[in-house]
């Protein structure tokens, strides 16, 4: 079986990826793992996430409520706040940049971004 799972490459993104699920909707920690999960991170574990939610309410890109719940304790749902949104926005930029020079210098190892050769 082939291990797709780089978890340091998954450290420097999951915020990116929260922020991007939570411009769509407000969402507590386990539907994130969940929706997470469904989008092809199979593995993403709670313990994983929750460290993550807390730095960015620490930092003030998530704003968080507490919303009872019918089947037990109360949930804290998320949403970006607009410092969250201005991250979102500059991180996608600098991961859309890096994507496309990985890219790059793996189909083509002998050139620059420029086209030029060595």
């Amino acid at each position: 079986m082939d291990d797709n799972r780089d978890p340091q490459l998954l450290k420097g993104v999951l915020p990116m990826l929260v922020l991007a699920l939570l411009r769509e909707d407000e969402s507590y920690g386990y539907e994130l793992v969940t929706r997470l999960r469904d989008a092809g991170l199979q593995d993403l574990g709670t313990g994983t996430l929750y460290p993550v939610l807390s730095r960015l309410e620490r930092d003030a890109r998530v704003s968080s409520r507490l919303v009872a719940s019918p089947s037990g304790p109360a949930r804290k749902y998320y949403a970006p706040t607009d410092a969250g949104l201005a991250e979102l926005a500059r991180a996608q930029r600098s991961w859309q940049h890096l994507s496309a020079t990985v890219t790059h210098v793996l189909d083509h190892p002998a050139t620059d971004p420029t086209g030029s050769t060595r």
